[in-house]
């Protein structure tokens, strides 16, 4: 290599060095952006790919086939092998996630939603890691669970760690959290159109022009790199069917309305589960990283009568939507596979809740269309059609992603001829759905944890305000301050605005004392009006950005 080939690379590094240390330290343009978010993209669909393929390699060296095959050879295998499989992936899990997280708990979407919202588009970068290798031993030995939930917040530890290098404010790491999120679905389930709205419908939760175009941008990258991995595939492939539109809307729309009530039940049965497991874990004193290798004993003893409910589920899923499950067998593995996706999320093994939802959709579609097909033999429609849709009604309601959801049913199958069905059976499903929890299972899962973002930004927002930013000095008689601390009117300096505002309904001084509560000294004062300031500041901001 001559001497000026040299000098040229070596000025070549050192101008994009020097443009590195620009965008890191005075942020990055419109164009910049762009190309951060085609690597976000890159990186992500990678990541999501891996762990794919992880999953896949596993299950077939333990139950000698992937999740396509997975339930065909369970059926041959020795009853031990079903029973203890789970256990031990449970011992994994409850290891790796008691030495990594600060909780025991694996991370989700729902900690995803709650970065965007309250943390700049920021999540944990160690647990996450540990999340998703804990969520790929779940998946791969015996858990009953999805894969979108890890690979989603792992996209979101990769943008995480874009924006800290970057010092991103919050709506660029917002915006390169949805990059990570569209291209991690589009990766998962070749739909670089779903993954798009995902992004947008449920971690970002607006549809800002300004984050469009970077966030299609990364999802078609992430799907480039899922193409050149697996190739150009849809996941399911399905038999031609038709559908008499005014005769059968009907039928659509009260399939909804089954769906959106399967999908509660299946919602609430988690919850229950997981308080369950809480009150016994506390009363029986079980050590945090034993709980999830329990649960695997749960979900082995399932899996002897019910090997359906082993891994992600797609084979059965293919079943239901080729007509080849009747009706009992249907509805005896949705109850089966409800039970078990409860126990996983209640043994805190990690995985997701899209695949399980898919799969309890088809049965009960399928179910439903024998039905529908019984009593009303004139009906034209294949029951699969019915499969299909209810594949998509009880997803969206889950997810409170109705956009998104059917799009993504459609790039999953490639079927885009029975839409009105789809749209039918999926709207009446989430409206169902959405007022009988708070709004999705994440959200509700958020919800229970104390963070308020089904209600909107005027509810979460006030969570986002430390007092400690907001007190002023003591400049009003102590005597009155002192007198509102015996009256138990105060706020301690390390809460946030949301403790706070209740208190000033309580008090018409139009102020309340700061104290540290360890010893309720006094340390400042919060005044009303600077608290409305910065409150009313932050809900002009969030309107701005959801409207740019």
């Amino acid at each position: 290599m001559s001497r000026k080939t040299i000098n040229i690379l070596k000025t070549s590094r050192e101008q994009v060095l020097a443009a590195a240390q620009v965008v890191r330290h005075k942020g990055i343009g419109q164009v910049q952006f762009w190309l951060v978010a085609v690597v976000i993209g890159i990186a992500a669909g990678g990541a999501t790919s891996l762990f794919r393929i992880g999953i896949n390699q596993l299950e077939t060296l333990i139950y000698g086939a992937d999740d396509m095959g997975l339930v065909s050879y369970a059926v041959f295998l020795p009853w031990y092998w079903i029973l203890c499989v789970p256990i031990v992936g449970g011992l994994i899990v409850g290891v790796i996630l008691q030495r990594f997280t600060p909780d025991g708990r694996a991370r989700g979407v729902a900690q995803v939603i709650r970065g965007a919202a309250l943390t700049g588009g920021r999540v944990e970068g160690k647990a996450g890691l540990a999340s998703a290798f804990a969520s790929m031993i779940t998946l791969s030995m015996g858990g009953s669970a999805g894969r979108e939930g890890p690979v989603v917040h792992l996209g979101a530890v990769i943008s995480s760690k874009v924006s800290r290098w970057l010092n991103a404010d919050a709506i660029t790491g917002r915006n390169l959290m949805g990059c990570a999120a569209a291209a991690a679905v589009s990766a998962s389930f070749n739909a670089p159109i779903a993954g798009t709205l995902f992004a947008l419908e449920v971690v970002l939760r607006h549809y800002a022009v300004q984050a469009f175009a970077p966030i299609v941008i990364a999802s078609v990258a992430g799907s480039i790199v899922s193409r050149l991995i697996f190739g150009d595939f849809v996941e399911f492939t399905l038999p031609q069917m038709s559908l008499q539109f005014y005769s059968e809307l009907p039928a659509f729309l009260l399939l909804g309305l089954v769906c959106g009530l399967v999908a509660v039940t299946m919602m609430k049965s988690i919850f229950l589960a997981e308080d369950v497991g809480d009150k016994l874990q506390d009363k029986l004193r079980i050590p945090a990283w034993l709980r999830p290798a329990i649960a695997g004993a749960g979900l082995g003893m399932i899996a002897l009568a019910f090997p359906h409910i082993i891994g992600v589920g797609y084979e059965t899923t293919w079943n239901a939507l080729n007509g080849n499950i009747t009706f009992w067998v249907a509805v005896s593995f949705v109850a089966a596979k409800v039970l078990a996706v409860a126990v996983t999320f209640a043994g805190r093994m990690g995985g997701g809740i899209f695949s399980p939802s898919l799969m309890v959709g088809a049965l009960t579609g399928i179910a439903f269309g024998w039905v529908a097909l019984g009593v009303f033999p004139s009906l034209e429609s294949y029951a699969t059609l019915y499969a299909l849709a209810g594949m998509a009604a009880v997803a969206a309601a889950v997810l409170g992603a109705p956009i998104s959801t059917s799009l993504l049913v459609f790039e999953m199958t490639g079927d885009w001829q029975t839409g009105l069905a789809i749209l039918v059976a999926v709207s009446t499903s989430s409206a169902l759905a959405s007022r009988l929890v708070h709004k999705s299972f994440f959200l509700t899962q958020l919800e229970r944890q104390g963070v308020h973002l089904a209600a909107g930004p005027q509810a979460y927002l006030l969570a986002t305000f430390s007092i400690k930013g907001l007190m002023r000095n003591i400049d009003t008689e102590i005597e009155n301050l002192e007198a509102m601390i015996k009256q138990g009117l105060f706020v301690d300096m390390n809460a946030t605005l949301e403790q706070a505002m209740p208190m000033f309904d309580k008090s018409d001084a139009g102020f309340i004392p700061v104290v540290d509560t360890n010893d309720l000294t006094l340390v400042g004062v919060l005044y009303e009006v600077d608290a409305l300031r910065a409150f009313n500041q932050a809900l002009i901001e969030t309107a701005r950005e959801e409207h740019s």
